[in-house]
């Protein structure tokens, strides 16, 4: 058998398992059962704030950072025509 089919069969044998256990647990199991998943919820919620904050901020950084090299890159390529005119103007005269 290859490992993707043994892994699927390991997986559903615990879940079955996990099921069954739960169907046989008592009413306060349960709730504990129900707790601890919403806490998980409630950590993965904030965890993916975070990182969703997080990837605005370097989205800002990247744009600002963007924006002084353009900025940059515009004055320097003015500065480098006007050059280039009075070049072309000595040459003329």
């Amino acid at each position: 058998m290859k490992k993707g089919v043994k892994l699927v069969g390991l997986l559903a044998g615990l879940g079955a398992l996990a099921f069954w256990r739960y169907k046989k647990a008592t009413p306060e199991e349960k709730q504990k059962v129900h707790d601890f998943i919403d806490n998980a919820k409630e950590n993965i919620n904030k965890f993916g704030d975070e990182l969703k904050t997080k990837a605005e901020d370097l989205k800002s950084q990247a744009e600002t950072k963007f924006n002084e090299f353009k900025s940059q890159a515009e004055t320097t390529a003015e500065n480098l025509k006007e050059k280039a005119e009075e070049k072309i103007e000595e040459i003329k005269s």
